[in-house]
């Protein structure tokens, strides 16, 4: 019997909107690795009251965790309350040819952090 581990596999989404500029332009193609585990400072996907979202992952030091646009003028997305899950976590960005590897940062005290179910 074969096991499917497509659940696992890294995949690829074109950024369709200029809201994570100018780290992520419209048009490029980020590569996101399946993953419930981030720290603050991670680029992540995550559906929140069911509607996908790329976003910068933050946790202040009181715990309150937010998603971030880059590009002022978006609203942050305050998590408290909200039913949410982490899909994600961008590990490469391609533009015209040329990539960019990002790392999914560690919090301060070494601890990884876990998306709410």
């Amino acid at each position: 019997m074969t096991q499917d581990c497509s659940y696992n596999e890294l995949y690829a989404l074109q950024v369709t909107d200029d809201s994570m500029e100018p780290e992520f332009p419209a048009g490029c193609v980020i590569v996101i690795e399946p993953s419930q585990v981030c720290a603050t400072g991670a680029y992540v996907v995550a559906t929140v009251d069911g509607e996908r979202w790329f976003r910068q992952y933050r946790q202040d030091g009181q715990g309150r965790e937010s998603l971030h646009a880059l590009k002022p003028g978006h609203p942050a997305i305050d998590l408290a309350g909200r039913e949410y899950r982490l899909e994600g976590v961008i590990v490469q960005r391609n533009l015209k040819r040329q990539v960019k590897h990002y790392r999914p940062y560690l919090p301060n005290n070494g601890e990884p952090r876990v998306g709410a179910a």
